[in-house]
Protein backbone atom coordinates (compact mmCIF):
# COMPACT_ATOMS: atom_id res chain seq x y z
CA UNK A 1 0.00 0.00 0.00
CA UNK A 2 1.71 3.69 -1.02
CA UNK A 3 1.99 6.30 1.60
CA UNK A 4 0.44 8.64 -0.16
CA UNK A 5 -2.38 6.61 -0.34
CA UNK A 6 -2.70 5.87 2.96
CA UNK A 7 -2.12 9.91 3.40
CA UNK A 8 -4.96 10.64 1.63
CA UNK A 9 -7.16 13.29 2.98
CA UNK A 10 -10.94 13.27 1.07
CA UNK A 11 -12.94 16.12 2.52
CA UNK A 12 -16.66 15.14 0.84
CA UNK A 13 -19.96 16.12 0.79
CA UNK A 14 -21.70 13.54 -1.19
CA UNK A 15 -24.89 12.69 1.17
CA UNK A 16 -26.06 9.51 1.68
CA UNK A 17 -28.69 9.36 -1.36
CA UNK A 18 -29.24 5.45 -0.80
CA UNK A 19 -32.74 3.81 -0.50
CA UNK A 20 -33.37 2.07 2.92
CA UNK A 21 -35.22 -0.48 0.79
CA UNK A 22 -31.84 -2.06 0.02
CA UNK A 23 -32.45 -3.93 3.24
CA UNK A 24 -30.87 -5.57 6.02
CA UNK A 25 -29.73 -8.73 5.01
CA UNK A 26 -31.36 -10.18 8.40
CA UNK A 27 -34.61 -8.88 10.15
CA UNK A 28 -32.56 -10.04 13.43
CA UNK A 29 -29.05 -10.18 13.79
CA UNK A 30 -27.07 -11.69 16.37
CA UNK A 31 -25.21 -9.10 18.32
CA UNK A 32 -22.01 -11.71 17.73
CA UNK A 33 -21.87 -10.38 14.37
CA UNK A 34 -20.10 -8.04 12.62
CA UNK A 35 -22.76 -5.47 11.30
CA UNK A 36 -21.03 -3.84 7.58
CA UNK A 37 -22.87 -1.81 4.91
CA UNK A 38 -22.73 -2.92 1.21
CA UNK A 39 -23.35 -0.94 -1.90
CA UNK A 40 -24.08 -2.66 -5.12
CA UNK A 41 -22.63 -1.26 -8.21
CA UNK A 42 -26.02 0.74 -9.52
CA UNK A 43 -29.66 -0.16 -8.35
CA UNK A 44 -30.53 -3.78 -7.51
CA UNK A 45 -30.46 -5.61 -10.91
CA UNK A 46 -29.58 -8.67 -11.23
CA UNK A 47 -25.88 -8.28 -12.28
CA UNK A 48 -25.67 -7.40 -8.43
CA UNK A 49 -27.86 -10.29 -7.08
CA UNK A 50 -25.12 -12.43 -6.01
CA UNK A 51 -25.23 -9.95 -2.66
CA UNK A 52 -28.32 -10.58 -1.77
CA UNK A 53 -27.85 -14.42 -2.45
CA UNK A 54 -24.70 -14.75 -0.48
CA UNK A 55 -27.55 -13.13 2.43
CA UNK A 56 -29.74 -15.50 1.26
CA UNK A 57 -28.11 -18.44 1.30
CA UNK A 58 -26.27 -17.64 5.17
CA UNK A 59 -22.67 -17.01 3.94
CA UNK A 60 -22.27 -13.59 5.48
CA UNK A 61 -23.58 -14.88 8.73
CA UNK A 62 -21.60 -17.93 7.85
CA UNK A 63 -18.39 -15.38 7.96
CA UNK A 64 -19.73 -13.69 10.48
CA UNK A 65 -21.35 -10.64 9.31
CA UNK A 66 -24.94 -8.68 9.41
CA UNK A 67 -24.57 -7.01 6.05
CA UNK A 68 -26.68 -4.45 5.51
CA UNK A 69 -26.93 -4.29 1.46
CA UNK A 70 -27.94 -1.17 -0.11
CA UNK A 71 -28.47 -0.24 -3.95
CA UNK A 72 -25.13 1.66 -5.28
CA UNK A 73 -25.88 5.02 -7.73
CA UNK A 74 -22.56 4.38 -9.82
CA UNK A 75 -19.20 4.13 -9.54
CA UNK A 76 -18.09 7.53 -8.51
CA UNK A 77 -20.15 7.62 -6.01
CA UNK A 78 -20.02 4.09 -4.98
CA UNK A 79 -16.33 5.18 -4.51
CA UNK A 80 -16.97 8.44 -2.58
CA UNK A 81 -19.40 6.76 -0.39
CA UNK A 82 -16.84 4.17 1.08
CA UNK A 83 -14.10 7.02 1.03
CA UNK A 84 -16.30 8.93 3.16
CA UNK A 85 -16.63 6.36 5.98
CA UNK A 86 -20.95 5.92 4.93
CA UNK A 87 -20.47 2.34 3.68
CA UNK A 88 -17.55 -0.25 4.39
CA UNK A 89 -17.96 -2.54 0.90
CA UNK A 90 -18.97 -2.08 -2.66
CA UNK A 91 -18.98 -2.41 -5.84
CA UNK A 92 -17.46 0.05 -8.81
CA UNK A 93 -15.43 -0.61 -12.17
CA UNK A 94 -12.17 -0.70 -12.14
CA UNK A 95 -11.11 1.25 -14.99
CA UNK A 96 -12.83 4.13 -13.06
CA UNK A 97 -11.20 2.81 -9.98
CA UNK A 98 -7.97 3.19 -11.23
CA UNK A 99 -9.23 6.87 -12.82
CA UNK A 100 -9.89 8.14 -9.34
CA UNK A 101 -7.14 5.94 -7.79
CA UNK A 102 -4.52 7.95 -9.98
CA UNK A 103 -6.07 11.52 -10.32
CA UNK A 104 -7.60 11.95 -7.03
CA UNK A 105 -5.95 10.18 -4.81
CA UNK A 106 -9.12 8.43 -2.93
CA UNK A 107 -8.01 6.13 0.21
CA UNK A 108 -9.60 3.13 -1.43
CA UNK A 109 -7.93 -0.12 -3.10
CA UNK A 110 -9.59 -3.34 -4.71
CA UNK A 111 -9.46 -6.64 -2.77
CA UNK A 112 -11.29 -9.04 -5.39
CA UNK A 113 -12.11 -8.74 -9.00
CA UNK A 114 -15.94 -9.26 -9.82
CA UNK A 115 -15.92 -9.67 -13.36
CA UNK A 116 -12.45 -10.62 -15.16
CA UNK A 117 -13.40 -8.68 -18.35
CA UNK A 118 -15.25 -5.50 -18.64
CA UNK A 119 -18.87 -5.25 -19.07
CA UNK A 120 -18.73 -1.95 -20.70
CA UNK A 121 -20.75 -1.77 -23.93
CA UNK A 122 -22.41 0.78 -26.99
CA UNK A 123 -25.12 -0.42 -28.02
CA UNK A 124 -27.51 0.56 -30.60
CA UNK A 125 -30.52 -1.18 -32.49
CA UNK A 126 -30.59 -2.77 -36.17
CA UNK A 127 -31.42 -0.82 -38.59
CA UNK A 128 -29.76 2.32 -37.57
CA UNK A 129 -26.48 0.99 -39.82
CA UNK A 130 -24.13 0.90 -36.55
CA UNK A 131 -22.70 -2.52 -36.85
CA UNK A 132 -19.26 -2.23 -36.00
CA UNK A 133 -17.04 0.64 -33.86
CA UNK A 134 -15.84 2.60 -37.04
CA UNK A 135 -19.29 3.02 -37.23
CA UNK A 136 -20.02 5.46 -34.49
CA UNK A 137 -18.13 8.03 -35.87
CA UNK A 138 -19.73 11.36 -35.81
CA UNK A 139 -22.50 9.64 -34.03
CA UNK A 140 -24.56 10.88 -30.71
CA UNK A 141 -24.59 8.73 -27.92
CA UNK A 142 -26.11 8.97 -24.52
CA UNK A 143 -24.66 8.26 -21.20
CA UNK A 144 -24.51 9.20 -17.82
CA UNK A 145 -21.94 11.91 -17.12
CA UNK A 146 -18.62 10.33 -15.89
CA UNK A 147 -19.85 6.78 -16.20
CA UNK A 148 -17.07 4.18 -16.91
CA UNK A 149 -18.37 4.05 -20.78
CA UNK A 150 -17.64 7.58 -20.91
CA UNK A 151 -14.54 7.91 -19.86
CA UNK A 152 -13.01 4.55 -21.36
CA UNK A 153 -14.75 5.83 -24.75
CA UNK A 154 -11.36 7.55 -26.01
CA UNK A 155 -9.42 4.45 -25.07
CA UNK A 156 -11.81 2.34 -26.96
CA UNK A 157 -12.02 4.38 -30.13
CA UNK A 158 -8.22 4.34 -30.30
CA UNK A 159 -8.08 0.57 -29.79
CA UNK A 160 -10.67 -0.06 -32.30
CA UNK A 161 -9.32 2.26 -35.05
CA UNK A 162 -11.28 4.98 -35.67
CA UNK A 163 -11.62 8.58 -34.74
CA UNK A 164 -13.62 9.31 -32.16
CA UNK A 165 -13.35 13.33 -31.42
CA UNK A 166 -16.56 13.80 -33.25
CA UNK A 167 -18.72 11.55 -31.55
CA UNK A 168 -20.97 13.61 -29.39
CA UNK A 169 -21.65 12.64 -25.61
CA UNK A 170 -25.42 13.34 -24.28
CA UNK A 171 -25.53 13.65 -20.31
CA UNK A 172 -28.48 11.24 -19.81
CA UNK A 173 -30.21 9.80 -16.26
CA UNK A 174 -29.39 5.95 -16.99
CA UNK A 175 -33.31 5.13 -16.47
CA UNK A 176 -33.51 7.01 -19.30
CA UNK A 177 -30.93 5.78 -21.60
CA UNK A 178 -33.40 2.78 -23.40
CA UNK A 179 -36.32 4.95 -24.11
CA UNK A 180 -33.80 7.53 -25.52
CA UNK A 181 -32.51 4.72 -27.78
CA UNK A 182 -35.69 3.18 -28.51
CA UNK A 183 -37.04 6.66 -29.64
CA UNK A 184 -34.39 7.50 -32.12
CA UNK A 185 -33.22 10.42 -30.03
CA UNK A 186 -29.43 9.35 -30.47
CA UNK A 187 -27.68 6.60 -31.85
CA UNK A 188 -26.33 4.48 -29.24
CA UNK A 189 -26.19 4.66 -25.98
CA UNK A 190 -24.04 3.81 -22.91
CA UNK A 191 -25.06 0.32 -20.84
CA UNK A 192 -23.54 -2.64 -19.47
CA UNK A 193 -24.15 -6.10 -22.23
CA UNK A 194 -26.23 -7.93 -19.32
CA UNK A 195 -28.40 -4.78 -20.42
CA UNK A 196 -29.67 -6.04 -23.84
CA UNK A 197 -33.31 -7.32 -21.90
CA UNK A 198 -33.89 -3.55 -20.63
CA UNK A 199 -33.08 -2.25 -23.89
CA UNK A 200 -34.82 -4.39 -26.15
CA UNK A 201 -37.92 -3.99 -23.31
CA UNK A 202 -37.95 -0.04 -24.14
CA UNK A 203 -37.32 -1.02 -27.92
CA UNK A 204 -40.29 -3.74 -28.26
CA UNK A 205 -39.81 -5.52 -31.75
CA UNK A 206 -36.71 -4.33 -32.96
CA UNK A 207 -32.82 -6.30 -31.70
CA UNK A 208 -30.30 -4.66 -29.83
CA UNK A 209 -27.02 -4.41 -31.03
CA UNK A 210 -23.75 -4.66 -28.73
CA UNK A 211 -20.68 -2.73 -29.18
CA UNK A 212 -19.18 -4.41 -26.08
CA UNK A 213 -15.45 -2.82 -24.88
CA UNK A 214 -14.19 -5.93 -24.04
CA UNK A 215 -13.92 -7.04 -28.14
CA UNK A 216 -11.15 -4.80 -28.83
CA UNK A 217 -10.19 -3.78 -24.72
CA UNK A 218 -9.98 -7.58 -23.83
CA UNK A 219 -7.32 -7.35 -20.83
CA UNK A 220 -9.55 -4.31 -19.02
CA UNK A 221 -11.40 -5.91 -15.95
CA UNK A 222 -14.99 -5.06 -14.98
CA UNK A 223 -16.64 -4.44 -11.78
CA UNK A 224 -13.76 -4.81 -8.37
CA UNK A 225 -14.55 -5.03 -4.67
CA UNK A 226 -13.35 -2.14 -2.62
CA UNK A 227 -13.37 -0.92 0.71
CA UNK A 228 -10.87 1.54 2.47
CA UNK A 229 -6.90 1.19 2.87
CA UNK A 230 -7.36 1.80 6.21
CA UNK A 231 -9.95 -1.14 6.48
CA UNK A 232 -7.17 -3.30 4.45
CA UNK A 233 -4.59 -2.01 6.76
CA UNK A 234 -6.01 -2.37 10.28
CA UNK A 235 -8.57 -5.39 9.62
CA UNK A 236 -7.32 -7.55 6.54
CA UNK A 237 -8.66 -10.95 8.31
CA UNK A 238 -12.34 -9.01 8.05
CA UNK A 239 -11.64 -7.81 4.74
CA UNK A 240 -10.68 -11.51 3.37
CA UNK A 241 -13.50 -13.33 5.34
CA UNK A 242 -15.80 -10.57 3.75
CA UNK A 243 -14.56 -11.31 0.48
CA UNK A 244 -14.77 -14.44 0.18
CA UNK A 245 -17.77 -14.74 1.61
CA UNK A 246 -19.55 -12.67 -1.53
CA UNK A 247 -17.35 -14.19 -4.04
CA UNK A 248 -18.48 -17.00 -2.58
CA UNK A 249 -22.50 -16.18 -3.38
CA UNK A 250 -21.29 -14.68 -6.64
CA UNK A 251 -20.45 -17.98 -7.65
CA UNK A 252 -23.19 -19.56 -6.58
CA UNK A 253 -25.46 -17.00 -8.56
CA UNK A 254 -23.34 -17.87 -11.87
CA UNK A 255 -24.15 -21.42 -11.27
CA UNK A 256 -27.91 -21.17 -9.82
CA UNK A 257 -29.30 -18.23 -12.33
CA UNK A 258 -32.71 -18.98 -12.20
CA UNK A 259 -33.02 -19.40 -8.72
CA UNK A 260 -31.25 -15.88 -8.29
CA UNK A 261 -33.18 -14.50 -10.03
CA UNK A 262 -36.21 -15.74 -7.72
CA UNK A 263 -33.66 -14.48 -4.62
CA UNK A 264 -33.51 -11.03 -6.13
CA UNK A 265 -37.07 -10.75 -6.77
CA UNK A 266 -38.04 -11.78 -2.84
CA UNK A 267 -35.60 -9.12 -1.53
CA UNK A 268 -36.70 -6.95 -4.59
CA UNK A 269 -40.36 -7.32 -5.23
CA UNK A 270 -39.89 -4.14 -8.08
CA UNK A 271 -37.26 -6.47 -10.07
CA UNK A 272 -38.37 -8.84 -12.60
CA UNK A 273 -36.95 -12.76 -11.43
CA UNK A 274 -36.75 -14.09 -14.63
CA UNK A 275 -35.21 -10.71 -16.40
CA UNK A 276 -32.97 -11.02 -13.08
CA UNK A 277 -31.69 -14.45 -14.14
CA UNK A 278 -31.58 -13.29 -17.56
CA UNK A 279 -28.60 -10.72 -16.78
CA UNK A 280 -27.00 -12.95 -14.40
CA UNK A 281 -26.44 -15.64 -17.60
CA UNK A 282 -25.07 -13.09 -19.64
CA UNK A 283 -22.55 -12.34 -16.94
CA UNK A 284 -21.72 -15.53 -16.37
CA UNK A 285 -18.57 -16.17 -18.70
CA UNK A 286 -17.13 -12.33 -17.83
CA UNK A 287 -16.75 -13.73 -14.51
CA UNK A 288 -14.12 -16.17 -14.62
CA UNK A 289 -12.90 -14.79 -18.36
CA UNK A 290 -11.67 -16.44 -21.45
CA UNK A 291 -8.65 -17.84 -19.43
CA UNK A 292 -10.78 -19.20 -16.52
CA UNK A 293 -9.43 -17.57 -13.94
CA UNK A 294 -10.39 -18.39 -10.45
CA UNK A 295 -13.39 -16.03 -8.97
CA UNK A 296 -12.19 -12.39 -7.53
CA UNK A 297 -8.28 -13.32 -8.85
CA UNK A 298 -6.66 -10.21 -9.54
CA UNK A 299 -3.22 -10.21 -11.60
CA UNK A 300 -0.75 -7.39 -11.46
CA UNK A 301 0.65 -8.01 -14.92
CA UNK A 302 -3.02 -7.23 -15.79
CA UNK A 303 -3.45 -4.56 -13.98
CA UNK A 304 -0.52 -2.67 -15.31
CA UNK A 305 -1.65 -3.25 -18.98
CA UNK A 306 -5.26 -1.90 -17.43
CA UNK A 307 -2.61 1.34 -16.48
CA UNK A 308 -1.07 1.87 -19.71
CA UNK A 309 -4.40 1.45 -21.81
CA UNK A 310 -6.05 4.21 -19.79
CA UNK A 311 -2.50 6.66 -19.94
CA UNK A 312 -2.28 6.37 -23.65
CA UNK A 313 -6.17 6.71 -24.05
CA UNK A 314 -5.38 9.80 -21.66
CA UNK A 315 -7.80 9.03 -19.01
CA UNK A 316 -4.99 8.79 -16.67
CA UNK A 317 -2.47 11.51 -16.47
CA UNK A 318 -0.21 10.76 -12.91
CA UNK A 319 1.91 7.96 -12.46
CA UNK A 320 -0.07 5.04 -10.60
CA UNK A 321 1.08 1.85 -9.98
CA UNK A 322 -0.61 -1.69 -9.12
CA UNK A 323 -0.43 -1.50 -5.69
CA UNK A 324 -2.06 1.82 -5.39
CA UNK A 325 -4.97 -0.07 -6.81
CA UNK A 326 -4.65 -3.52 -5.51
CA UNK A 327 -4.51 -5.09 -2.29
CA UNK A 328 -2.47 -7.88 -3.87
CA UNK A 329 -2.00 -9.84 -0.25
CA UNK A 330 -5.75 -10.12 0.70
CA UNK A 331 -6.99 -10.55 -2.80
CA UNK A 332 -7.83 -14.66 -3.79
CA UNK A 333 -5.68 -17.07 -5.08
CA UNK A 334 -4.90 -16.42 -9.27
CA UNK A 335 -5.38 -20.75 -9.44
CA UNK A 336 -9.00 -21.92 -9.56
Amino acid sequence: MSARRRAAVVVLAVPLLLSACGGDSSAESSPDLAKVTYLTSFNTFGRDAYAYVAAEKGFFEEAGFDVEIKPGTGSGDVMKLIAGGQADYGVADFSAVAVALANQDLPLTSVGMIHQQSLAALVTLEGTGISEPADLAGKTIADQAGSTVTVLFPAYAKAAGFDGSGVKFVPSAPPSLPQLLASGKVDAVGQFVVGKGLIEAAAKDREAVFLPYSDVLPDLYGNTLLTTTETAESNPEQVQKFSAALLKGLQYSIENPDETGEILAAAQPTQDAAVAAGEVKLMAPYVTGEDGAAIGAIDEARVQGVIDELTKGGAITKDVTPADLVSFDLTPPAEP
